[in-house]
């Protein structure tokens, strides 16, 4: 089953990984200072991730990415890198599949 995963970074920021089924990470998210506001983007990728134009397909020096964006135009989530266009797009398709249902497993070893 696919999850968030809420993790605390070396900078004691709040970040979480949408992670498919597999266990492949699918799209990161920036850090949060508050955990609070970690789930909050957390539901934002929920709601955004329905919409396609919120996807921001780009093409790098390294190949393929997408950020999501919320509607005001912040990116509330990066995916990994991808070598081909079809890659990437199959990511899109996966993050808009597996983010509604997402369970949330919180790893940051800090009271909610």
């Amino acid at each position: 089953m696919s999850k968030f995963e809420i993790k605390k970074d070396k900078a004691e920021e709040f970040r979480f990984n949408l992670k498919a089924a597999n266990g492949q990470v699918v799209l990161s998210s920036e850090g949060y200072k508050v955990k609070a506001n970690c789930l909050k983007g957390i539901e934002s990728v929920r709601k955004n991730s329905q919409v396609d134009e919120r996807f921001d397909r780009k093409e790098t020096e390294n190949g393929f990415r997408f950020n999501l964006k919320a509607t005001n135009g912040q990116v509330i989530g990066t995916s990994q890198a991808y070598k081909s266009l079809t890659a990437m797009e199959k990511g899109v398709l996966s993050v808009k599949t597996n983010a509604p249902d997402a369970g949330i497993e919180d790893n940051s070893a800090e009271e909610s």
